[in-house]
């Protein structure tokens, strides 16, 4: 169940290699371009639009980076990649153009973003653009529905859980306390099987982690490390990291 040795050759650029005071925004061509120079495994978060395209963007509303506002789901492919990021020329570029700009120059690690409602249209529509690129990808998420959408539509891609050791913090306040609770411990992983986990690193060690990694066999990846501190961390307990904000 151990992923393949390219996930962990370089550290993983987390969003892209990107650095706001250069006006290089997250998840945006130029964070990618730069990981790609730099030999970084990119990581990147996929959005699904109302048309059903995969789009690259972590939060699931506009307006923290972006001039528009509103949320991504309600806007179409077309009307997102019309957006222009703050003080940049940027714009969202969908998975489709990702895969074409990386073209398997460097690894990418692409988390699908949810909504915890069970549906299962932007992991199809990312099996879609992966059917045709060859370069290597994984695939990844928080929510259990889709890290098992990722193994029954990407059965050859290999796939990882996000995880950290709990889930009462504030950016998880909209979901049920049932739906909390299913991804503690990663009490799904019989069921999902990953090949990695990703695994918040300041809450490392835990016992879950260390027995997805140690007895079944899983790459752990550590995220999102900022600091020397943390760098050493994942050391000492995970197999590479997740990074932002420095060059390592």
């Amino acid at each position: 169940m151990r992923a393949p040795d390219w996930l962990t050759a370089r550290p993983v650029a987390h969003r892209g290699l990107h650095d706001i005071s250069r006006g290089i925004v997250e998840n945006m061509p130029g964070a990618v371009q730069a990981a790609i120079a730099g030999s970084f495994a990119i990581e990147v978060d996929i959005q699904l639009s109302a048309d059903g395209d995969a789009m690259v963007h972590h939060d699931h509303a506009l307006g923290r980076l972006t001039e528009a506002t509103g949320e991504v789901i309600a806007k179409t492919a077309t009307e997102l990649k019309a957006v222009r990021f703050k003080d940049t020329d940027e714009r969202m570029m969908s998975l489709a153009d990702l895969c074409a700009m990386v073209a398997g120059r460097v690894p990418l690690v692409i988390e699908v973003k949810s909504h915890f409602g069970g549906d299962r249209k932007l992991v199809k529509r990312m099996a879609e653009v992966l059917a045709s690129y060859d370069g290597p990808a994984v695939g990844m998420s928080f929510d259990p529905d889709q890290v098992l959408a990722l193994r029954d539509l990407l059965p050859n891609r290999p796939r990882g859980i996000v995880a950290q050791r709990s889930y009462e913090d504030e950016y998880w306040a909209n979901l049920t306390q049932e739906q909390r609770d299913s991804m503690l411990y990663l009490r799904h992983g019989l069921q999902t099987r990953p090949h990695f986990v990703a695994f918040k690193v300041d809450h490392l060690p835990a016992p879950a982690p260390w027995i997805a990694r140690n007895l079944f066999g899983c790459t752990l990846l550590g995220w999102t490390v900022r600091t020397p501190e943390q760098r050493s961390r994942v050391g000492r307990y995970a197999d590479q990291m997740i990074f932002e904000g420095f060059v390592p």
